[in-house]
């Protein structure tokens, strides 16, 4: 990953018909496009790859994350249940709906630790949203059994981990709605975007209107589109979209090179036998995004991640000091720091944070390297970078 390190003819070529017809807008001027709809062919490939029914594309990874919750029902006041470990959009989120983030803590898979999950319910519990860190994901079939027997909905954060697979079935598409970033970082990219994926015929409509201001796209006309009820400006333009039906037809290729680079680092730190790697729940397969590991202790772990920096061994992150994707570093939710009021319902709801403790979350993070792998690295590169990475953890840990 990113899916940008190998744009190509194919991407230039998507773009250049957008930007011969001049519509950017995916929606109207039917007649000017020459039959163009790049979003809406993107939305096919997407549930062709995904083998789901409906595919919804929007403007970003956290306008996917909100809309499927939105979609589900989730509102002001519910309860929803997500790790502590992710990135801040997934709380921006559940909080845009009015709803209240419960951060719980996680396991070694990095993902929902299952008890506390089991822990966290209360009546006002609307959905679980596990989210598949780096590449690998929950388990997804512990999830479905609570979500089942306290008739919740299981909602996928997927945004890191497209590609991946659990049980046979893609990542984004075990639960009720799954969500994907396609920002400029992302194993395939539209430069921004996202979307969402389901097999309910009524989230699907949902999620048409609601990200187009409520419009029900019927028929040809815009101007006379009715509005069955309040929606939003989440859009994708054919810009983006263009970009992004270039990359769904090759991701498959950029799962296969990343599962190439990957292997060949795991393989390398596997001789170091003071080194665990992240869990992956069986029956799941990562995409290979990131190497996740763990080192015996949280200082170790500082030590290599700077010999790592000093000695060019980039884009291998500590999280546990990192300011956007651990909890301890997000004093602007704990202390609800907003622009414009919080409602009663939310500050309460948020009140735990100020008191709540994760200490097994933190033995986890703190312990974990998770270094992404490149797309665009030659043969060689991958090799000296693993030699590399096993020269400078011997030298930390003996």
């Amino acid at each position: 990953m990113p899916g940008f390190e190998l744009f190509g003819e194919l991407e230039r070529k998507e773009v250049t018909d957008v930007l011969d017809n001049g519509v950017l807008m995916r929606y109207g001027f039917d007649g000017m496009r020459k039959g163009h709809w790049k979003a809406k062919e993107l939305e096919i490939e997407l549930q062709k790859y995904f083998q789901v029914d409906h595919a919804q594309l929007l403007s970003s990874g956290t306008a996917a994350v909100s809309m499927s919750l939105a979609v589900a029902g989730v509102g002001a006041g519910d309860e929803v249940i997500m790790p502590c470990f992710t990135f801040v959009a997934s709380f921006e989120a559940i909080m845009m709906l009015g709803a209240i983030p419960v951060l719980v803590d996680i396991d070694d898979t990095l993902t929902l630790d299952i008890e506390a999950v089991k822990k966290a319910i209360t009546p006002k519990t609307k959905a679980i949203m596990p989210v598949h860190m780096c590449g690998s994901m929950a388990n997804l079939e512990a999830l479905k059994s609570i979500c089942d027997k306290h008739n919740l909905a299981l909602i996928e954060d997927a945004c890191q981990a497209i590609g991946g697979t659990y049980h046979g079935k893609p990542l984004g598409s075990y639960g009720d709605v799954g969500s994907f970033s396609f920002d400029y970082v992302k194993t395939i990219t539209c430069g921004e975007g996202g979307a969402i994926i389901t097999n309910n015929p009524k989230y699907a409509q949902f999620a048409d209107h609601y990200s187009d201001h409520g419009h029900d796209h019927i028929g040809n006309d815009r101007g006379a589109e009715t509005h069955p009820f309040l929606g939003y400006n989440f859009r994708i333009s054919e810009l983006n979209a263009a970009v992004g039906l270039a990359q769904i037809k090759r991701l498959n290729d950029f799962i296969a090179i990343q599962k190439n680079n990957y292997t060949i680092i795991r393989e390398a730190l596997s001789v170091i036998p003071e080194i665990t790697f992240r869990t992956v729940p069986k029956g799941g397969e990562e995409n290979y995004s990131f190497l996740s590991f763990y080192l015996p202790d949280l200082e170790l772990t500082r030590k290599v991640s700077s010999e790592f920096k000093s000695n060019g061994v980039d884009g291998c992150f500590h999280y546990f000091d990192n300011n956007w994707h651990y909890i301890r570093k997000w004093d602007h939710l704990k202390e609800v720091k907003s622009l414009y009021p919080i409602s009663k319902e939310v500050m309460e709801g948020l009140e735990y944070l100020k008191t709540k403790s994760f200490e097994k979350s933190d033995h986890f993070v703190g312990r974990n390297l998770s270094c992404l792998i490149k797309l665009s690295w030659t043969e060689k590169e991958v090799q000296d970078r693993a030699k590399k990475m096993v020269q400078i953890i011997k030298s930390v840990l003996h």
